[in-house]
Formats: structure tokens, sequence, C-alpha cells
């Protein structure tokens, strides 16, 4: 009984060990477009040359599901994301009757990360590209976070392929070179390279009032990127693509909008870029989104705001239902 019992332990400790160091091992790297990585609907790819580099733009082309109205929404994927991380609006919508593209943007997603000239101008002239592949004259266009400048450039440089303009607290209704110091593009490159999952974690934390599980999908998936062989390609898009933020802002273009525009603001975010390098004092009056919300809206000539208390950066994660509601009242006028 004696010598059964520690023989007993040790069998035990030794079955457990794997599990045990499976739990705690580094997690599978994932490529940087997204190579493996499932998105809620089939992925289509337009091949573009850009700058002498041929690439390739992924897209879901998503029919209805609902009754067909006829119409089109565009949905444009923020900064840290990509176009999946729109699959409960794109069904809604879908349901809804409407057919729905998401594109995964040049130098994100399941798309192409060339070392370009990034600018607004470009990467509006290549999501046309798409919709004229499609056949589609007229789209909706909804922007959030980056998307929102996004769809700004589009709107302006597509006025007659506009129908709506939807932003969800986009970034950029401010001017981040009044406050923000400029910094090299290879600075922040390499501030790119050193990105951790507790890095990436702590930044996407301030997106959210309260933090659930699910987010953390966002997390993992650029965090396994950087585990790959390839990810200082991806670190100098993401460094180029904020250089593009900061130097190309959009806000004093409002005026100059002439679709109807819907502002969907979680009034308890405060997401700016540059965050690290301005002054407290700087910090404090930089993205104020409860006050951003309302000057945009009397800057756009026909302007409806919707403020959803206690929500944060991403509407459509932490409030869908009211995120929803919203949408589709405004579309459907």
């Amino acid at each position: 009984m004696s010598v059964q019992r520690p023989l007993l332990a040790l069998l035990v400790l030794l079955c457990a060990t794997p599990a045990a160091a499976q739990d705690t091992k580094t997690p599978e790297a994932l490529g940087i477009a997204l190579e493996g990585y499932p998105y809620p609907y089939p992925v289509q790819y337009l091949p573009l040359s850009l700058q002498g580099q041929d690439v390739r733009m992924a897209y879901m082309d998503v029919p209805p599901s609902g009754k067909p109205n006829g119409r089109t929404v565009l949905l444009l994927h923020g900064k840290n994301f990509f176009g999946a991380y729109w699959n409960v609006t794109l069904r809604a919508l879908s349901q809804a009757g409407y057919r729905v593209v998401v594109p995964d943007q040049i130098g994100f997603g399941k798309s192409s990360k060339p070392a370009l000239d990034y600018n607004f101008h470009l990467l509006a002239s290549n999501t046309k590209q798409v919709l004229d592949k499609l056949g589609i004259p007229r789209v909706a266009v909804v922007g959030h976070s980056m998307g929102g400048m996004l769809a700004t450039r589009f709107a302006r440089m597509f006025p007659e392929a506009t129908t709506h303009l939807v932003l969800e607290n986009p970034i950029g209704l401010e001017d981040y070179r009044f406050l923000v110091p400029w910094r090299a593009t290879e600075d922040l490159y390499r501030d790119q390279l050193g990105a951790t999952e507790g890095s990436i974690r702590k930044y996407q934390k301030t997106y959210y009032v309260a933090w659930r599980p699910e987010f953390d999908e966002y997390v993992q998936v650029p965090y396994r990127q950087t585990l790959g062989a390839e990810y200082p390609r991806l670190a100098w898009v993401s460094a180029a693509t904020e250089q593009m933020i900061y130097q190309q802002p959009v806000v004093h273009e409002f005026p100059l909008v002439t679709a109807p525009v819907l502002l969907v603001i979680g009034q308890a975010d405060r997401t700016t870029i540059g965050r690290a390098r301005v002054s407290p004092e700087a910090l404090a009056k930089l993205g104020q989104y409860p006050e951003l919300g309302k000057r945009a809206a009397k800057a756009f000539p026909n302007a409806t705001l919707v403020e959803i208390p206690n929500v944060g950066h991403i509407p459509h994660f932490e409030a869908p239902d009211k995120w929803h509601q919203a949408l589709l009242g405004f579309l459907g006028r």
C-alpha cells in the first residue's frame, strides 16, 4: 500500500504534465494575411496594381437572406480590426434584405500587406474598384473608427455612389496634429515591433466600458500575428497607416459631404491616436466623444446624432441591439 500510493501519485503527475504544459504554451503563429483564420462568409479577391506592386484585396460579398430590397451596404473596418468583426451586423443587414460588401483594406485582414504610400484617397479608390467589379453603382457606406475616416473620404470622392454615410465612433472627429506631436514612421514601426500580448490587451481594453471574454478574440489575432516570420511587414503597414491617420484629417471636409449622415457615438469612448506621447493636459482634451459627436453633427449639412450612454468605442460589440436599431432605422428612411 505504501509503495503503490507514491507510484499512483507519480503516474497522476506524469499524466497531468502534458495538459498543464499545453495550457501555458505559446499559441500558434498566425500569418499576416490571416491564412487559416475563418471568416463568416466566403472571401473573394480583387487583383490590383498599386505603386508598381501587384496585390490582392480581399472582400466578402454577401447576398440578402431576407426579402431583397435591391440596396447594398458597404462596411468599412477600423485600424485594429478586419472585415470579419462585422459578422453580427453583416448578418442583421442581410436578414433585413440588404446585399452587404465587406472589404479588407490593402494592408489589413486577408488582403496583401505591401509597403506603400498609404493614403485615404488610395483606399477609397480601391474600394470603389471592388464595387465596380461587382456591378454595384450605389451604396450606403458604414465606417467604424478608422473606417469612418475612410467612409468620409469615399463619400467626398464618390458622392454619386453614396446614398447614406454612417459613422460609428469614427476617429478623426478632431485634427490630431493640433495636440499630438509628430513622430517619424520609423519610430512608430519600432513601437509596433515591440507589441506583446499584454500591450495589445491593455490598449484594446480602453475600447470598452466592461471587458468581456469574447473580446479577447481581437487580442489573440494580432498577438498571434506578431509570432510569425513575416510580422515586420505587418508592423510597417501598421506604422504607415497610423501616419496616414495623423497626416490626413477629414474633419475639415465635413461641411462638404452631400449624403445624409448618421453619427452613432458611444458616450464613454475616449479613443485618440498618440496617447502615449501627449501631455496629461493635452490628453484631457483629446477623444472627448460626447463633445466631438455634437460638433460633427453640426458640421455635416444633414446629420442625425444617436448617443449611446455607457458604451465605448465599438457599439456594434457592446450594444448591438441599439446599434442595429439606429443603423436599420436610418437606412430605411
